[in-house]
């Protein structure tokens, strides 16, 4: 006869998720961040706003933002070097800086 001896080995992970929008660029986004209803954004884009703003704020890395691809990541040039922009739709944008791991100035913004 022979004994068997059964192990179970637990392991715990701890996952630590921080916010990544450190900073707004004006008090419209920070609202709707915060689901409030504002007159400068279109209505009709604010769920789908909130909802890239979200995915802003999730994301660890600049590249997590290139999925999904209609995010449609990219580093803006001339006078707003040095920002990057996700796509709301064909007109909004959510343009930011991206800094030590964080998102910086996040504004929704019409670009007509």
């Amino acid at each position: 006869m022979t004994t068997r001896e059964s192990r179970l080995t637990l392991r715990t992970t701890l996952v630590s998720i921080s916010d990544m929008i450190v900073s707004f660029g004006d008090k419209e986004t920070e609202a709707l961040f915060r689901r409030e209803r504002v007159r400068r954004v279109d209505p009709r884009i604010q769920p789908a706003a909130l909802r890239k703003l979200r995915y802003l704020d999730s994301a660890a890395t600049l590249d997590d933002l290139r999925i999904p691809p209609g995010n449609r990541l990219e580093a803006l040039k001339g006078d707003r070097a040095g920002q990057h922009s996700i796509r709301v739709n064909d007109q909004w944008r959510i343009v930011f800086r991206w800094a030590d791991g964080n998102a910086h100035d996040v504004s929704v913004m019409g670009y007509h």
